[in-house]
């Protein structure tokens, strides 16, 4: 189809932009299948940039765990995402940050700043920041991973000055993204305890986002998730907020 141009219309002036982004890069395991969930919380003007580790053919364990996070992989993941100049990094993976405990995270975010990144951050770190802005310091813990990995983060979670007065586990290690809601919300009122001021729900593979907010109502405490404190630390640091619906964790931050 040839087109003609219009000389009978007024000149106008040419179409504004394009709009300015502020990126934010995302280094996520090979087998990652929620980038979509991550994009949910971000608010307007904010970029996304997805790069992975290398494949491992592992179940989900504590193997896996210690493969994914390993500080040089990890390191090319960043310098290849650095090439559009991202100002904050985030390492989007549970187990990959707290199977070393809080000083292992550290290390994480100290080797992606050493390869470029402006700043730096991991989900378990993540995490702790977010107990901290809820004020809380007893927490419940709900995983779909296999025990070993789900007391591994109970562990972290003690590291960090938060005592763990619950845990349950799905006992999955493979296919976590395919986990339905029902499932989910099951396991959250599993591992609910009456002394728990929050459940944290781990794994960036285990879909959360709707969740929340209902969980949240029936409980009446705050239920945090990885993709969720991901994407609000990162946004953080970027010194943006989340959007999400009624969601504890983004109101407590605003106040």
């Amino acid at each position: 189809m040839t087109l003609e141009p219009n000389s009978t219309l007024a000149p106008v002036a040419d179409p504004p932009g394009p709009q300015a982004w502020h990126d934010i890069g995302v280094v996520c395991p090979f087998d990652m299948a929620l980038d979509h969930e991550l994009w949910r919380w971000m608010p307007e003007g904010v970029n996304l940039v997805f790069t992975r580790t290398p494949y491992y053919d592992e179940p989900v364990g504590l193997d896996m765990a210690e493969e994914i996070s390993d500080l040089a992989e990890i390191q090319d993941a960043v310098r290849s995402v650095m090439a559009i100049s991202p100002a904050v990094v985030t390492y989007a993976c549970t187990s990959g940050s707290f199977v070393h405990g809080v000083e292992g995270a550290r290390n994480l975010s100290s080797a992606i700043v050493a390869a470029g990144a402006p700043a730096a951050i991991t989900t378990s770190e993540g995490l702790l920041m977010a107990l901290g802005a809820l004020g809380v310091s007893k927490v419940a813990v709900a995983t779909p991973y296999l025990a070993e990995l789900t007391t591994r983060l109970s562990s972290f979670l003690e590291q960090g000055g938060k005592s763990v007065v619950s845990q349950k586990g799905l006992g999955l290690d493979r296919n976590i993204w395919k986990v339905p809601y029902a499932a989910t919300c099951d396991l959250i009122r599993k591992a609910d305890a009456p002394d728990a001021e929050a459940i944290f729900v781990s794994c960036t593979n285990l879909p959360t986002y709707d969740v929340i907010a209902y969980m949240e109502r029936e409980l009446g405490k705050p239920v945090i998730t990885a993709n969720q404190v991901t994407a609000w630390s990162a946004l953080r640091l970027l010194g943006r907020d989340a959007v999400g619906p009624d969601q504890a964790l983004l109101a407590a931050a605003r106040e």
